[in-house]
């Protein structure tokens, strides 16, 4: 029997522009923990540069993540030009609740120098029927990227 599929998605309006934005996305292992200490406890690098498709990485997540602490995801696709990364988890705490997950990260321009629109989505499926939907994951990533754009605001 297949668990569930399902597809969340999310747009999150930033100030920085979309080259600023997209650079910390690539960067996210030096970013990330520095625009949010309470959430990302570290992230390291085990495999590749952490740029390039192939590249794995191992996060830790901060104190009050209780049904995931850490994470291990692989980068599946990167498309700098259209600024568009894919991942997907490989190992961790996440698989309990997941058979499989697939994660898309885009930044577009506003216009005007405008700021940026991230879209963020993912498709899952999940291990089985009893397991909850992971709207926690939705809510990690809108409330992580305007961190993000704080930090490279006040940088």
């Amino acid at each position: 029997m297949t668990g569930v599929i399902g597809k969340l998605e999310a747009e999150i309006e930033v100030k920085s522009n979309a080259d600023k934005f997209w650079n910390a996305i690539r960067d996210f292992a030096t970013i990330f923990p520095k625009a949010s200490p309470s959430v990302y406890k570290s992230i390291q690098i085990i495999q590749g540069d952490g740029k390039a498709p192939g590249s794995v990485f191992k996060t830790t997540l901060g104190e009050g993540y209780e049904l995931v602490k850490t994470v291990t995801e692989r980068i599946e696709d990167v498309d700098d030009a259209k600024r568009i990364i894919i991942y997907s988890v490989v190992d961790g705490e996440l698989l309990k609740y997941l058979k499989s997950y697939k994660g898309y990260i885009s930044v577009t321009p506003k216009g005007n120098d405008n700021g940026s629109i991230v879209k963020w989505s993912c498709e899952y499926e999940k291990a089985s029927q009893e397991a909850p939907e992971p709207i926690f994951i939705k809510e990690f990533a809108t409330n992580v990227f305007p961190k993000v754009d704080h930090y490279l605001l006040s940088a």
